[in-house]
């Protein structure tokens, strides 16, 4: 019995302590702030919606048989400001599945937004639910008959409260969000020894905008993520050129070495689609080598609030 509560312990929470098994992970995070910070809501002063897929580990297969797999995540959200509130709304699901456990959120944040220096304070929110489910049928059992065994699948869900602060300039950002401050328990299958709380989670992250030239930009960025116990962060630089192409470079603390690329698309550079390629880098043997992300993300156009738009052009002006 023993060995078969192992297993299911390591299957279950897969990394013990470990934030990544709840929190999903993004290489593109730059592109995501909504995600790790309900503050962000309505900051940029646009609507956006986006959408990200990410493969990682493509390709992995566990070493007991064809049983579980690597780790994929989808998310899509809704970032928008409430301009008459100086506030923001914002709102995503998120569907995060690790072998035989997936991991399910829907979540609505709003944040006030304060003139502070050249730049906006934002306090925010979040109130939401998080569900997990779990496949039983995926586990290799040590012992058939133990009587911790089970079949099918269980499903619980559980209510969800995350807040934060984010501090946006010009040509510089930088946030700190706390989120699973609701004390939750899951206890999937109905085996209380195996109690599963959602961590408390911290996440810190900033970035700022350098010009060497007109056209193109640099902006180094980084993010801490952390359950209190233990942490993991990115480092890594993006450039941009006129606004239009990005390619950047980032690292992962004792995982792997990341490349983005991506364009902007129309005139007003409102559709932007993005890619990252992560090339493990420890312990690839236990992992798998590559893992893959695909962003895509609109903005809707800025209203003028019903007033005709002033064309404005050098030839009529003095």
């Amino acid at each position: 019995m023993k060995k078969s509560l192992i297993v299911l312990v390591f299957l279950s929470i897969g990394y013990g302590t470990s934030y990544g098994q709840q929190s999903a992970q993004f290489s593109q995070y730059m592109f995501n702030t909504l995600f790790y910070n309900p503050a962000y809501a309505g900051v940029e002063g646009v609507t956006t919606i986006t959408a990200f897929h990410r493969t990682q580990w493509a390709g992995y297969q566990p070493t007991t048989g064809d049983i579980g797999g690597g780790i994929n995540t989808q998310v899509i959200s809704l970032n928008t400001p409430i301009l008459k509130l100086r506030s923001g709304f914002g709102l995503h699901v998120v569907n995060d599945r690790i072998g035989p456990l997936t991991n399910q959120e829907a979540q609505a944040s709003f944040a006030y937004h304060l003139g502070v220096g050249q730049g906006k304070l934002s306090l925010g929110v979040r109130v939401g639910a998080f569900s997990q489910t779990i496949d039983f049928d995926q586990y290799r059992w040590v012992d058939p008959d133990d009587r911790l065994r089970r079949a099918g699948r269980d499903s619980q869900m559980r209510p969800d409260f995350s807040a934060g602060v984010f501090y946006r300039a010009r040509q510089f950002y930088a946030g700190i969000g706390f989120k699973h401050l609701v004390d939750t328990q899951f206890n999937l299958g109905g085996i209380d020894t195996l109690n599963n709380p959602l961590q408390n989670h911290m996440t810190v992250m900033g970035g700022f905008d350098y010009e060497p030239t007109y056209k193109l930009r640099l902006t180094p960025s980084f993010l801490v993520q952390s359950d209190l116990n233990t942490f993991s962060f990115d480092i890594g630089v993006m450039a941009t050129y006129d606004d239009t192409m990005w390619g950047g470079l980032s690292y992962r603390q004792q995982e792997s070495i990341i490349g983005m690329i991506g364009y902007s698309f129309f005139k007003e550079k409102s559709l932007k689609l993005g890619y990252a390629f992560d090339y493990t880098v420890v312990a690839p043997e236990a992992k798998a080598t590559a893992s893959h992300e695909i962003m895509v993300s609109y903005s809707l156009p800025v209203s003028s609030g019903g007033e005709k738009k002033i064309i404005r052009t050098p030839r009529f002006r003095q």
